[in-house]
């Protein structure tokens, strides 16, 4: 734990208690319907597996996929999983936080006030998140008996959240059988992505903890920009205003813009680049798979792709703003854009050697470029393999 005389920097037992209190309810199902439902996306997700290796091609026949595990939870256990997700990787940068705090006058009274306003601000983030993430492959989840299940090596999991899938479904209007294999689809791309390429995990940590490294800001100071960054929001809510913008206005930048140095801007364009591959990875093999054995694709595709860009209203828009999540929507675009002109030029194969190494990975630029990528990796006269 990170504590300075006792308080941890982050009340992570408030920050879960605040998530769970707040989250929203999920749909109203029966007991039976949600039995059914969980064995369904458990047979999904298997059954997914097997489609996605085969039109990937990143791992080779007769070798296994690693024994990660594949859970459906409901939103607390989404908020149990992500509250250990968090705990684990920001560890080097509390830590450092704490050093700074410990050696000021009043320290412990900082952390132990700043811990419990920390932990109730995660809470109500998470809570926000808990109800819109249909699945998630959590890199990064820590072993251990208090999670819902363990992980498997390095620490990967699959995450499905079936009352998110249900609401979705049934917000849609599309066959609840075809959407949920859908959904298992992408995020079984992301599992085969990180159990087929043995590094990408660690390079992906690497990055992260630099990221975290370059951060030189006071304590104080961070919590300030986080009710800076709120308050904006909450003057921008308050207006009503009926620009169009969401009821963000121009209040800012999101949360992790707010905490940039020059350094954590290389490393952040370097991110984003790697995210917006992992994405538009997994949504071209959706899109690419979906024909195959999901009969209404077109439909759920297109409504999905409506609900996507509109969001849920103004408060989830300017929420969105100040988490990034539009940033996350480019990544989705620019992403899968970025796969399907490799693979339209150089083959399901000559794409797959952007898993070769970090070196191979794409760039930010080639992301919109993906001739630039093509070029650096094939060499000028490999565009027609």
């Amino acid at each position: 734990m990170t504590r300075i005389g006792g308080a941890e920097m982050v009340d992570w037992n408030l920050a879960m208690a605040t998530a769970t209190r707040f989250a929203k309810q999920g749909p109203d199902v029966s007991r039976e319907e949600a039995r059914a439902v969980v064995a369904e996306l458990r047979r999904h997700a298997k059954s997914a597996e097997e489609h996605v290796r085969a039109f990937t091609r990143m791992i080779p026949e007769g070798t296994e996929l690693e024994d990660t595990p594949v859970l459906v939870v409901d939103r607390a256990g989404w908020v149990k999983a992500n509250v250990a997700g968090f705990r684990e990787i920001l560890k080097p940068l509390l830590e450092k936080m704490q050093d700074r705090r410990g050696s000021s006058p009043g320290g412990a009274v900082l952390g132990a006030v700043g811990g419990k306003v920390t932990g109730v601000e995660l809470g109500m983030l998470l809570s926000f998140l808990s109800s819109r993430v249909l699945g998630q492959y959590e890199t990064f989840a820590p072993a251990g008996r208090d999670l819902p299940s363990g992980a498997g090596r390095g620490g990967g999991r699959l995450l499905l959240v079936a009352p998110n899938i249900v609401h979705v479904e049934r917000e849609l209007e599309v066959d609840p059988h075809d959407f949920r294999l859908w959904v298992c689809l992408h995020e079984e791309t992301h599992r085969t992505q990180f159990t087929g390429v043995p590094w990408l995990r660690d390079h992906l940590e690497g990055e992260i903890q630099s990221f975290l490294a370059e951060t030189e800001i006071d304590p104080m100071t961070v919590l300030e920009r986080l009710r800076e960054a709120a308050q904006s929001f909450a003057g921008g809510r308050g207006a009503e205003s009926d620009d169009g913008d969401g009821g963000g206005g121009d209040n800012g930048s999101s949360l992790v813009e707010l905490v940039q140095t020059p350094a954590q801007r290389d490393i952040l364009g370097r991110l984003t680049a790697v995210m917006s591959l992992l994405e538009g990875h997994a949504d071209f093999v959706m899109d690419g798979v979906g024909p195959q054995v999901v009969p209404s694709v077109g439909d759920i595709r297109e409504k999905f792709q409506k609900r996507r860009a509109q969001g849920a209203g103004r408060l989830d828009q300017a929420l969105r703003k100040l988490l990034g999540l539009d940033a996350k929507l480019r990544q989705y675009r620019d992403g899968e854009r970025f796969v399907r002109t490799v693979v339209e030029e150089v083959g399901m194969d000559g794409f797959n050697r952007v898993w070769t190494s970090p070196n191979t990975l794409p760039t930010k630029a080639e992301i919109a470029e993906p001739a630039d990528w093509i070029t650096r990796v094939h060499g000028k006269g490999d565009a027609a393999l």
